[in-house]
């Protein structure tokens, strides 16, 4: 089997190692002679297994250097394993995250993928009889882990003092250096809650500072919100482990690397020190309640921090941002970008509050508060970005509000058309869109010390009266969203339109009224899109069959090709001449290894290069990348009962430069027997996806935009015309870095991230509108056509 499992009671580096040398994975490179090598790690990554072809598999896994983990200096210690066909399957059934493995008979290849993922630059290929992986489960590494899975369940505290518990060292933030992965105790001067970034993770910005005197920004990278840390206030204590140093603009910042975890704690004196985390195997002993009250005590002295988190609502004043600790009496949704909530805080605002109305029916918790409650009650109107936040909110629960916005007059409240002239003193708290200056809500634990004088404060004060409904009668609508005029902004277009319709401007409700077929000119603003990656929203397009499907990645496109390495059979042609040629320098390979090219006998009949077209056999997705300079036209081919054959059409068919081009599966008819006569004068993409018999599929941009304006929402898709839209070519944006961050300036321009709607700019656009059946039912669809963007403002 080329999955070996050690047995416990065997000592693993005496079964396993025996005559192979160890080697460290930072010392990994595609130089290395990988004979009687071995590479050992813990599993921090187990992808999915991948089927490619009838009966053949690929898994993607990571794997750290298994002496890195209490190590400052190293790096690169993380590398991705690829696993081929049987080998992946039996790792699948047999590996899981958190095995330590061994692996041999690897071929140590580049990385696709290094500069995505921060991983080690190569990464190791595991295929074939050679192959092989030696797994250690963790009753394996720990002869008394059977003894004592055989006794009872133990408490938290057994557990602790029978655990060998590791000892972590700690790095002052003054004396960091670039490219070190640390562990660090500090101060928080500044926080961000988490939020979403443009892939699939959400990111917490901190700044830290320690008695170094030292200030460092650190960005928290996590798809899971529980991974994040749970700070309250500045002056809170961080712990964070497996954290890598790096420079940006000429600072030292700190970055999450993989296996990295977070401990926050109160940073008060005198308040319990009790360890926030979601982790049920962080430690904590006493060395480490010595480093908090340490940094509790020189803070204090040495940090002009502020003596309570936030203000009362007896202490606020229009138009000063603060931060409000409260209680959550009600909630109701407004509109989509908008929640409302009604809070208080046991205290009475010395400035009138404006009231807001909403129908009974929405309020989700106390839905009716006596007059005496008039002033301890603030409406808090919560928008865009937060919005998702606010209404997953439990009415009773404890909050923090950060960044709130007082703002006299109802004329500042969206919508406000009847001026009510009554409350044109009367405070509206906003809390806006995005997350500058640590904006947003989060939840308070119920041992938080700020609970404990919150409930205090309000035990003192009239309770609610649910009874009561003469506040109602009282109560005015305030909100409205549709504004004055669409063409009131005074602000450039971020977009133009090019056609030469004639036609007026709409709203997007009376666009989605009048229905489909129709042209119509809109002015809106751009609320999302979809996909968030941009390099998603590249497509490949049919135009016979109009087919659309993905551009497949890096690591699909390798294993099509170590499938095609299978066949090693001859592959003559008569119109061909084979020579073998040593692979490039820079290609990860084994040493001496040859590659087969095949050149067309024509060729020189006709007066064409000799590197103008060239077949290639027997090649890796990286070498074939690593010999397309050297000729204009590579086709990868492999065996076919002894004839030659184009590879599997999910896999480039052709090669030019660092383009690739792909073939329609349904509509291509592949014939290799003479595919180039004489009579061809340019090989260019096109003749050479003729001569072959291939249907060549087109690059192109989808994307779906979410568009708004003051009457409704709309979603359109940005297809046929993108390439106008964007001014770049689907083609090059493929190949070409350039024209990739031409496209995402013009998203970040045209939907900032961390702004509110009110920031957006304003959009003039042409939609059609037609109509599309699925399942025997008809919808609406709308299409951006005859638009482009602006050039970016200087």
């Amino acid at each position: 089997m080329p999955v070996h499992v050690v047995k416990d009671g065997v000592n693993p580096e005496s079964q396993v190692l025996g005559r192979l040398q160890k080697i460290a994975v930072p010392l990994l490179s595609t130089s290395l002679d990988c004979t009687d090598k071995i590479v050992k790690g813990k599993v921090v990554h187990k992808g999915p297994l991948v089927t490619v072809g009838t009966e053949d598999y690929v898994l993607k896994s990571v794997i750290q250097e298994e002496d890195s983990q209490h190590s400052l200096s190293s790096e690169n210690t993380s590398i991705n394993v690829i696993l081929v066909g049987a080998l992946a399957k039996e790792f699948s059934e047999s590996v899981n995250q958190g095995d330590v493995m061994a692996v041999s008979g690897f071929r140590v290849g580049k990385s696709p993928t290094a500069l995505k993922d921060k991983l080690h630059p190569c990464n190791l290929h595991l295929a074939g009889d050679e192959a092989r992986v030696y797994v250690f489960p963790s009753s394996s590494l720990d002869p008394r882990a059977s003894v004592a899975n055989k006794r009872a369940p133990l408490s938290g505290a057994e557990v602790s003092k029978s655990a060998k518990v590791p000892k972590y060292s700690y790095v002052r933030l003054g004396d960091l250096q670039p490219g070190v992965v640390v562990n660090v105790y500090a101060v928080v001067t500044f926080f961000k809650q988490p939020f979403h970034t443009r892939g699939t993770d959400y990111c917490s910005s901190l700044k830290i500072i320690d008695q170094s005197n030292e200030k460092v920004a650190c960005s928290i990278f996590s798809s899971k919100l529980d991974s994040h840390p749970k700070i309250f206030k500045t002056g809170d204590i961080i712990r964070l482990h497996r954290v890598k140093t790096q420079l940006f603009n000429g600072s030292k910042t700190l970055v999450t690397s993989h296996g990295f975890s977070v401990v926050t704690f109160d940073g008060a004196v005198g308040s319990a020190v009790t360890p926030r985390t979601s982790s049920l195997s962080s430690h904590f002993d006493e060395d480490d309640r010595r480093a908090v009250e340490s940094l509790r005590a020189w803070a204090v002295a040495q940090l002009a921090l502020p003596a309570q988190a936030g203000v009362t609502l007896a202490a606020v004043q229009p138009k000063v941002f603060f931060d409000l600790t409260c209680q959550l009496l009600a909630k109701a949704p407004m509109d989509s970008s908008c929640t409302l909530l009604k809070v208080w805080d046991g205290t009475k605002c010395s400035h009138p509050l404006l009231n807001v109305f909403v129908e009974p029916h929405l309020l989700e918790g106390c839905s009716t508060l006596s007059k005496d409650m008039e002033n301890l009650t603030a409406n808090i109107l919560v928008y865009d970005n937060h919005v998702q936040a606010a209404r997953q909110l439990k009415p009773g629960a404890y909050l923090r509000i950060y960044n709130i916005h007082p703002v006299p007059g109802a004329s500042k409240v969206p919508g406000n058309h009847a001026g009510q002239s009554g409350q044109a003193d009367h405070l509206a708290f906003h809390l806006h869109g995005g997350n500058s200056y640590g904006r947003g809500i989060q939840v308070l634990p119920d041992d938080s010390v700020e609970i404990q004088e919150l409930k205090r404060v309000i035990g003192s004060s009239p309770e609610p009266d649910s009874n009561d409904m003469s506040d109602f009668e009282d109560f005015l609508d305030v909100w409205s969203t549709p504004p004055e005029s669409f063409d009131s902004t005074g602000e450039r277009s971020a977009t133009e339109r090019s056609c030469s319709h004639r036609l007026g401007c709409v709203t997007l409700a009376e666009a989605k009224g009048k229905g489909p077929p129709g042209v119509y000119h809109v002015k809106a603003q751009l609320k999302s899109y979809q996909p968030l990656r941009l390099f998603q929203s590249l497509k490949l397009y049919c135009h016979k069959c109009k087919t659309i499907r993905e551009v497949p990645d890096d690591v699909t496109i390798g294993s099509l090709f170590l499938e095609a390495q299978r066949d090693a059979g001859p592959c003559r042609e008569d119109w061909t001449v084979a020579t073998d040629v040593d692979r490039p320098g820079d290609c990860p390979a084994f040493p001496h290894r040859t590659l087969t090219l095949h050149l067309p006998t024509h060729s020189k009949r006709r007066g064409a290069e000799v590197n103008e077209l060239v077949f290639i056999k027997g090649a890796t997705f990286e070498e074939t990348c690593c010999i397309t300079p050297g000729f204009k036209n590579v086709i990868p081919v492999r065996s076919s009962q002894g004839s030659m054959s184009l590879l599997d059409l999910s896999a480039p068919f052709l090669f030019r430069g660092k383009r690739h081009y792909f073939g329609c599966k349904q509509c291509s008819h592949v014939d290799l027997t003479q595919p180039f006569g004489q009579n061809t004068d340019v090989l260019d993409d096109k003749a050479v996806a003729e001569g072959l018999g291939v249907q060549l599929l087109a690059y192109g941009l989808m994307m779906q935009l979410e568009l708004q304006d003051g009457t409704g929402s709309l979603e359109a898709l940005l297809w046929r015309d993108a390439e106008q839209f964007f001014r770049v070519s689907p083609d090059g944006l493929a190949a070409n870095t350039e024209a990739q961050g031409r496209v995402q300036e013009t998203m970040d321009k045209l939907c900032p991230s961390g702004r509110s709607m009110a920031e957006h700019p304003w959009l003039d656009l042409c939609l059609s509108a037609y109509a599309v059946e699925e399942n025997g039912q008809t919808r609406t669809c709308y299409q951006i056509c005859h638009t482009h963007s602006t050039n970016p403002e200087s």
